[in-house]
């Protein structure tokens, strides 16, 4: 009887347990529903508030240019702060040291070519690339070289080159920025404004230009970084605009064509400046963040606005509308402003390094660094499963016309970029870019570029995806 009782109760177990292999597994909660009641209130808040388009415009307009180093830079920071203690934020300044480096005076002008009047010389739009030498304080003249690419440059050699200007002649694919991708087309064309000088001083050249990195046809010079080699003679360095990069180009089929080069520019001591760093606490794991970030400096010929005082505006806003609304995060937001994105990246780089013990607490990092257009979703780097747990925060957004991702696992934006390398999920708004080039760098960076509808539709997206991110009720895949 006890023997068959044993058997009863194994075939029992044995049935059960087929049973509940074949019940439906629970799906683990990902959002609670007020958290998605709430995203709801977040975007549509946002969509109505004009506190990004107003700090914008203070930044660029009350403020201007703020290349590191600079006053304007000191001063950025200082407001920034200020305005987040405003919203009742834990508020500190990471301490940084960046290079400073001041423009002076730049001019260019054709003084011979073929069919020139006598007496006269043709000037041409030019400005120094960022982190370039000087000139002797006369200036140069010398002649003018025009190569396509490295490869065209190389097969000239030395004989051809030494002592002469060299243009990198090398144009901005406008086709493809106009198809939506103007992103990869300043990539193409950025290698030869920040690596020219080095290869093209191999081979003894006097100076280098570069046709201007981005889709302007108003004749106006991009500036942005270049580097240079310690084992390389330095050689100044500019842009030239596009009509100029033409016109050089036609003159020097015909003849022979020699320029007057004067760049005065100087790299001063290394300058103190900062992030600023400002919490809103989390209700329930403050010890996990979940960063909105942009970056307060930017290039001097402007005031720059898409690049990038709407990154820092809008992510200013996230805790702003938080506030608004009352609603209290269960993860800490962390607003940073970081300084020195442009020339030098010391900002990313100091807080990454600073963070390096406390990353796994990083939950995930934003950042909003390529204007403020109509931004048709967010990229993602990260572990690519983690995007299944992102389609509520997309289907709240397509109903702004916001609901695509888009995986990238290189990396999405460059302040967070040393975060996303050692693991942390990252994201940045993903715009249409079909016009940003055309003012990127460029002294047409100014206020008036900026859309308010479209800056508040950026300023949505990063609210309802920080909040979400803070919300989320499982960790996300890393």
């Amino acid at each position: 009887m006890k023997q068959n009782l044993l058997i009863f109760f194994a075939l029992l177990f044995i049935f059960t347990i087929k049973i509940s292999a074949q019940q439906p597994q629970t799906t683990p909660q990902i959002y609670s529903e007020k958290t998605l009641s709430d995203l709801k209130k977040i975007q549509q808040a946002a969509l109505q508030s004009n506190y990004a388009y107003q700090q914008t415009g203070y930044l660029t307009n009350n403020i201007g240019a703020r290349l590191s180093g600079s006053l304007q830079a000191q001063r950025a920071v200082e407001y920034v702060a200020a305005e987040m203690r405003k919203l009742g934020l834990d508020v500190r300044l990471q301490k940084l040291i960046v290079p400073h480096w001041v423009r002076g005076e730049e001019k260019g002008e054709l003084v011979e070519f073929e069919g020139m009047a006598k007496g006269t010389t043709q000037k041409i739009i030019l400005t120094a690339l960022g982190g370039s030498i000087a000139t002797a304080p006369n200036g140069l003249i010398a002649d003018i070289v025009v190569v396509g690419d490295y490869e065209e440059l190389n097969k000239l050699g030395k004989d051809k080159i030494k002592g002469k200007i060299v243009l990198f002649n090398n144009k901005f694919d406008r086709e493809m920025a106009e198809s939506g991708f103007g992103s990869e087309a300043y990539g193409q064309a950025g290698i030869y404004r920040r690596g020219g000088a080095i290869e093209a001083a191999r081979l003894g050249a006097a100076a280098v230009l570069v046709r201007s990195v981005g889709g302007s046809q108003n004749r106006l010079a991009h500036t942005g970084g270049m580097r240079y080699d310690e084992k390389v003679t330095k050689i100044p360095a500019a842009a030239v605009s596009f009509e100029d990069a033409e016109t050089i180009a036609y003159l020097a089929k015909a003849g022979k064509i020699k320029m007057k080069l004067l760049l005065t520019p100087q790299t001063l001591p290394d300058a103190m400046s900062f992030n600023v760093i400002a919490d809103l606490k989390g209700s329930e794991k403050p010890d996990e963040v979940v960063i909105v970030s942009g970056h307060l400096d930017s290039w001097d010929l402007a005031t720059g606005a898409l690049d990038d005082a709407v990154g820092v505006a809008v992510s200013m806003q996230v805790p702003f509308i938080l506030k608004q609304l009352k609603l209290k995060p269960k993860r800490t937001i962390r607003f940073i402003a970081y300084m020195n994105e442009e020339n030098g990246l010391a900002g990313g780089t100091t807080y990454a390094k600073e963070e390096e013990s406390n990353l796994s607490k990083h939950f995930a990092a934003i950042e909003s660094d390529l204007g403020a257009s109509h931004p048709l979703g967010f990229l993602f780097a990260g572990k690519q499963e983690a995007l299944a747990y992102l389609a509520p925060i997309s289907k709240i957004l397509s109903d702004q016309g916001s609901g695509l991702s888009s995986f990238r696992p290189g990396g999405v934006a460059a302040d967070i970029g040393p975060l996303t390398q050692k693991g942390v999920p990252s994201f940045a708004p993903w715009f249409n870019t079909q016009t940003y080039f055309n003012y990127h760098h460029t002294a047409a960076d100014t206020f008036d570029k900026v859309n308010p509808r479209e800056l508040a539709e950026n300023g949505s997206l990063m609210a309802v995806l920080a909040y979400g991110l803070a919300n989320l009720e499982q960790p996300l895949p890393r």
